[in-house]
């Protein structure tokens, strides 16, 4: 065990030793990095004495001195694809331990739609694009995972869609982690910026390649242009050793669309930090997410979506399925502010327990500063009903194909609202050979 102090001079030394041998970076960038080392000292790791993690204790990943990942060497193409998710087709960027791996990637697709590649690379550019938007929404101030990613920012994708692009197929960002003998901490950072009238839909992959011990921290920033149409997925099926923290920030413009898709399927301590700001009117947010909890695992996943201007709307669905003595966490919160009239908003959330010693904490939210608004929000927690498991053994249906039946169609209310039909087909597939082997997910993906 290590105390409070050297659970943060672990960080901080490994940040002066990076800075001491990292190539020279623009002003700007240095700046953000010092800044945000300094904000993570300030603040620590969170701990449940905070509301936003009262039920959730990151003691696991403060107490474990993770070194920053290697670079791993001799992954193919063929060990990469054999991973269920990973050849979606289309456009692919791949990062293996946080670093861009050009030769398994395949971004010739994108063509004249937009620039696709490393976030290291657009920056040694000079993308003017980057020092415009990087951190600039998912700030430092009062968020400890996302001041860590920040200060040890390195590398990860770039992508920006061209003004009126419409891309026909899913772009593929994985982040694969490769073993290690010693724990290791990779910190991938995402930025999309789609320009004005443009469509898109993205996919973040997170997976490993091995069975170690490691600790992702991710952050994803998505700027959403003038009518741009976005459909983000992320899809995150780890190692039963890894732990796994997250940040998505939303940007959205006028007229933008925005659908995100969160499925959580793997990791020992997964957290979910998913936030969307409609900046301007006529915005519309979607965020759907499902998280499938076995074993003695713990999800959490935390929302937000502030309505900011008049005349928008958003809807939001999380569903749960929690078996074994898994324990998960919900917490969704809808901002109304003074000035959003005509605000319509519904959230969502429902849990499904396997299992008497699964826990499920769900609180969703409403903050209301508008009068002429349309807002609902509620959450269940129920258990399969034997009357429906009764009627289909009664039509000559097994009892444990019955569990099967059910327990499919309450997940697939989710899996059916995403478009891209190659993840919709994938994860059916998985979902159903999960459910029928009885065991969590990590058996199949």
């Amino acid at each position: 065990m290590i105390g409070a102090s050297e659970e943060l001079d672990v960080y901080l030394s490994d940040f002066a030793a990076r800075e001491r041998n990292r190539a020279a970076a623009p002003p700007w960038l240095s700046r953000l990095r010092k800044t945000a080392m300094e904000r993570f000292a300030d603040l620590g790791f969170p701990t449940t004495r905070m509301e936003d993690w009262r039920f959730t204790s990151v003691a696991p990943i403060a107490k474990t001195q993770f070194q920053l990942a290697a670079p791993a060497a001799g992954v193919t193409l063929n060990e990469l694809l054999r991973v269920p998710l990973a050849d979606l087709g289309g456009p692919r960027l791949v990062f293996v331990n946080g670093r861009f791996a050009e030769q398994l990637s395949s971004i010739e697709s994108l063509g004249e739609s937009g620039i696709g590649g490393s976030l290291a690379r657009a920056v040694k550019a000079g993308d003017p694009l980057v020092s415009e938007h990087l951190a600039q929404h998912a700030r430092c101030e009062n968020q400890a995972f996302v001041a860590l990613n920040t200060a040890f920012l390195e590398d990860g994708a770039f992508l920006q869609i061209s003004k009126g692009a419409v891309v026909k197929e899913p772009i593929h960002i994985i982040y694969a982690a490769a073993g290690s003998a010693h724990p290791f901490a990779v910190h991938p950072r995402t930025l999309v910026v789609a320009g004005r009238d443009s469509q898109a839909s993205i996919v973040e992959s997170y997976f490993s390649l091995s069975d170690g011990v490691y600790f992702t921290n991710a952050v994803s920033e998505i700027v959403a242009g003038e009518n741009a149409v976005i459909e983000h997925y992320k899809l995150q099926h780890e190692s039963l050793r890894a732990f796994h923290v997250a940040t998505l920030q939303v940007l959205q413009e006028r007229s933008s669309s925005v659908t995100s898709h969160s499925i959580s399927a793997g990791g020992a301590l997964v957290r979910n930090d998913i936030n969307a700001v409609l900046a301007a009117e006529g915005a519309e947010c979607s965020l759907n997410g499902l998280y499938i909890v076995s074993a003695d695992r713990h999800v959490d996943n935390h929302t937000a979506i502030d309505h900011a201007k008049p005349h928008c709307s958003s809807r939001e669905l999380y569903k749960g399925i929690l078996d074994g003595r898994s324990t998960a966490v919900f917490n969704g919160k809808i901002i109304v502010r003074k000035d959003a009239q005509k605000t319509d908003a519904k959230q969502t959330n429902k849990n499904l327990l396997l299992s008497s010693e699964a826990t499920i904490n769900t609180k969703p939210q409403l903050e209301i500063y508008a009068d002429d608004v349309k807002c609902t929000h509620g959450a269940t927690v129920g258990q399969l009903g034997e009357e429906l498991i009764f009627y289909l053994r009664s039509r000559g249906i097994g009892y444990e194909d019955a569990r099967t039946l059910l327990t499919y169609a309450f997940a697939s209310d989710v899996t059916a609202r995403m478009k891209a039909e190659p993840i919709r087909a994938k994860l059916d597939e998985l979902l159903l050979a999960w459910l029928r082997k009885g065991r969590g997910c990590e058996a199949v993906l």
